[in-house]
């Protein structure tokens, strides 16, 4: 009796161990989103724009509205991020936290703010916009800008801000953040998991490029190409993603 018991104990704490592990990593990623939203901007003009009720995120590029009385799926024009549950493509490496970025930058918030381009909707019946926030933030701009979009289905006559989204995703590309991080992962015809091993781990380690460093008072720092002295910083771990660098316990440096 004594050894079922102890079993029984035994097991419960193990249960309750994991989950803690899993909620702590979870909300690490979760701060990590809610920083990066904070950081959002610039700020656009949106009193010409349509307001509607936000019911809620589907996913990184998908949202749901109110909309002349009915719940409408919104598809964010022009970009595109990974999968968090597809029939057949399952779950892709940063759709989560692309769905969480979304989330958060929408938090709290009762109504968007929807700008049409010439045709309303796509062959699946969603309706097609570019996606803003009460003040103004625009939330493809914001997901490029992290890394977590590409810019894709480029269909005429909806092409107003492709130049603009373009500007902005070549910045993440040369910043090597989010999906640029892990190299051959984003295609012209979307996101290629295969290139992540069975852990959801980069298979080219090598390739990455965010450079983790220990300073002199034990403070962990990562670099990001093109900041300053990152050719002279000495990585003794290196990171392919922002979220994997700070889930290690390394914070940004300051320049």
């Amino acid at each position: 009796m004594k050894k079922v018991f102890f079993l029984l104990l035994l097991s419960t704490l193990l249960i309750s161990a994991c989950t803690e592990e899993t909620t702590i990593r979870n909300d690490k990623q979760n701060q990590i989103v809610s920083e990066a939203s904070k950081e959002a901007g610039p700020k656009h003009n949106v009193k010409s724009f349509e307001e509607f009720p936000l019911e809620g995120v589907i996913d990184g590029d998908t949202i749901k509205i109110e909309y002349n009385g009915s719940t409408e799926k919104v598809r964010l024009l022009l970009v595109d991020t990974p999968e968090t549950n597809h029939p057949s493509l399952g779950e892709q490496p940063f759709g989560q936290d692309a769905k969480e970025f979304t989330k958060q930058l929408l938090k709290d918030k009762k109504t968007v703010y929807l700008e049409f381009d010439v045709s309303y909707r796509d062959k699946y019946k969603r309706l097609l916009a570019y996606v803003y926030t009460d003040e103004g933030i625009n939330i493809q701009e914001e997901l490029l800008k992290n890394g977590l979009a590409r810019v894709a289905y480029i269909y005429e006559p909806n092409t107003k801000h492709v130049d603009w989204f373009e500007t902005v995703q070549r910045t993440a590309q040369q910043q090597a953040i989010g999906i640029w991080s892990v190299e051959n992962y984003v295609t012209d015809r979307g996101f290629r998991k295969e290139v992540f091993n069975s852990n959801g781990e980069n298979n080219n380690k090598s390739q990455c490029n965010i450079k983790g460093n220990i300073n002199a008072k034990g403070a962990k720092i990562y670099h990001l190409p093109g900041q300053q002295n990152y050719e002279d910083v000495k990585a003794e771990e290196l990171f392919c993603s922002v979220v994997e660098a700070e889930n290690a316990g390394f914070k940004a440096a300051e320049r």
